[in-house]
């Protein structure tokens, strides 16, 4: 399997450029039965579109998805589901001028020296935050298939810049507010100044990074392969397959550095014949293995590298150092964005997981 590939028992295989034809992916080992429409991943791509706002690129993408194979007659085959999203409003004249100029904070040094040059660098080609569309398109499918076990996915922003929202938040708040304001937030008094924070970076031709809080409910105890297939360790890879994210943590993370036992370990009771603990510090995955609890991951985004003000970089045709000013249609925080792709990979592995547990069967009959 190589690099372009993820998951074992469900794998997604996801293919394109930020400028070229289309994103797409390859959905292998879907359960043949479960219901799906376009519609219902269109849904979860909407999420995903720019807002028509300031705090937004101007690229207006339809990302309006074709099922090209796997479904019959409105529910699965059971043979791989390939999904596209076209690229419609791209403009790649930005890019002429930078070609062999690498622009701080994106992969294009390391790409080209990967791949000799050959890549496709107009808007980051297969390195641009565009790519997560088909995470979405894949995620899209592991939420229907997490719904049979009754398993929800959420996810909110948490912090933008200095914004941050301090202590928990009801689920209810984040199932009611997420997407009724642009940054996604699920605290509106918090969202109006995240924006204001936005807003600030980019009247300085800047921009600012974030965090998203990704969370899954009534995740079976049991999910897991230990050592290396490890459900934390499968769901942190697959965040940091999301453009921009520096920093992955569970629970309480790395405030329990700072802990004693007694205050970090999770006690456990009984409730309603059931076995809980009294508090979530591991974030609900304990030795790689889900424990019943919620999961929850914070996600770490860095600010979006394509800013306006003028950087420092190399012309890599004459190895002389010049100046740069990165042109094009940018989000000035990624973050509120991010917020559905963290959904989706959080889905994909939960379903993927939950099918080589045997908790979802190989066909659906509904």
């Amino acid at each position: 399997m190589n690099g372009n590939s993820i998951g074992k028992s469900l794998v997604l295989t996801c293919f394109g450029e930020s400028h070229g034809a289309c994103i797409g992916v390859v959905l292998d080992g879907c359960p043949a039965g479960l219901p799906l429409s376009e519609s219902d991943v269109q849904t979860e791509l909407d999420k995903r579109r720019p807002g028509f706002s300031d705090i937004s690129t101007s690229r207006r993408e339809e990302d309006k998805v074709e099922i090209i194979s796997g479904v019959y007659r409105g529910y699965t085959t059971g043979a791989p589901i390939c999904m596209i999203v076209r690229n419609r409003d791209v403009d790649s004249s930005p890019y002429e001028s930078v070609m062999f100029k690498p622009r701080p904070g994106h992969a294009d040094y390391t790409a080209r020296i990967k791949y000799g040059g050959y890549n496709d660098p107009r808007g980051g080609g297969r390195f641009s935050g565009r790519i997560t569309a088909a995470y979405i398109m894949a995620g899209a499918v592991a939420k229907k298939l997490l719904s049979l076990i009754g398993v929800e996915v959420l996810a909110h922003t948490v912090q933008v810049g200095r914004v941050r929202v301090e202590g928990e938040v009801s689920y209810d708040d984040v199932r009611r507010n997420v997407y009724a304001n642009p940054v996604r937030c699920a605290v509106p008094e918090l969202a109006e100044r995240m924006v204001e924070e936005v807003l600030s970076a980019a009247r300085e031709g800047d921009s600012v990074g974030g965090v998203v809080e990704g969370i899954a409910l009534n995740v079976p105890a049991g999910l897991g392969e230990p050592i290396f297939d490890s459900l934390d360790a499968d769901i942190a890879k697959m965040l940091f397959n999301i453009p921009a994210v520096k920093g992955v943590e569970f629970g309480a993370g790395f405030k329990m550095a700072s802990m004693r036992g007694s205050e970090a370990n999770d006690q456990y009771a009984v409730r309603n014949g059931k076995v809980i603990t009294l508090t979530n510090n591991a974030g609900g995955i304990i030795g790689g293995i889900s424990n019943g609890m919620p999961i929850k991951v914070k996600v770490a985004f860095k600010p979006t590298p394509s800013i306006s003000r003028r950087q420092r970089t190399v012309n890599l045709e004459t190895m002389s150092e010049e100046e740069i000013q990165v042109a094009g249609r940018h989000d000035p925080c990624i973050v509120p964005r991010a917020v559905p792709v963290v959904e989706a990979c959080l889905a994909f592995v939960i379903a993927d997981h939950a099918l080589r547990a045997g908790k979802i069967p190989r066909v659906i009959k509904i």
